[in-house]
């Protein structure tokens, strides 16, 4: 589990590709001064397990599946990454619960002066995302300041600009997404109980039919 408070930008200093998966390597002197084979490292909120350490850099293999939901099939060496490492038992839960699951992939749209800071949202997620609720942007934790139908709006403050990677983003960017899973697990249970609305065939909105 982690919390979405980035630790670090890390480098991505190794990019090699195994059958049916890529073998990453990452700089990280922070997170690598505890990090040992098996442990958990989000790289720009993508749970990943450490397979070898050496010095300050670590390795990760990003499997096929991992690759299709998340920008990581797009990094090269060089690339900045946001790492943290996973949550120990009894740390303060600065940000959101996370668990490092990518829901999906958006995209950078613009940032204005006051940082206000806009990306589009895939249909299939639009209903798990509520104004000022929590929502992962490449494994930060933020609060949605305003929802449209197919965009959502972020306020970010200077630090987190120049101590993560939304700092360095383009328009066009593709970002990592991860919801609030209790919006999930509250869909699954409720959804048996919900009455189907007018007009709909098997009970699924229209956001969810697409």
């Amino acid at each position: 589990m982690f919390t979405g408070i980035v630790e670090e930008l890390g480098e991505v200093i190794g990019v090699e590709q195994v059958p049916n998966a890529a073998r990453l390597t990452v700089r990280g002197p922070l997170v690598t001064t505890d990090a040992g084979h098996g442990d958990s490292i989000a790289v720009s909120g993508v749970c990943l397990t450490v397979v070898d350490v050496a010095g300050s850099d670590f390795t990760v293999d990003v499997v096929h599946e991992t690759l299709q939901r998340s920008s990581l099939a797009k990094v090269h060496v060089g690339d900045a990454v946001n790492l943290e490492r996973a949550t120990a038992l009894g740390d303060r839960l600065g940000g959101h619960i996370m668990q490092g699951h990518v829901d999906g992939t958006g995209v950078y749209l613009s940032r204005d002066a006051a940082g206000l800071t806009k990306f589009a949202l895939p249909a299939g997620l639009t209903r798990y995302v509520v104004e000022k609720g929590s929502i992962a942007v490449d494994g930060v934790s933020l609060t949605v300041a305003a929802i449209g139908h197919d965009e959502f709006t972020i306020a970010l403050i200077p630090t987190t600009l120049e101590l993560t990677t939304l700092g360095r983003r383009e328009p066009g960017d593709l970002v990592n997404l991860e919801v609030d899973v209790l919006a999930k697990y509250v869909e699954k249970l409720a959804s048996p109980h919900l009455s189907p609305r007018a007009g709909d065939n098997d009970g699924l909105g229209a956001e969810e039919e697409a």
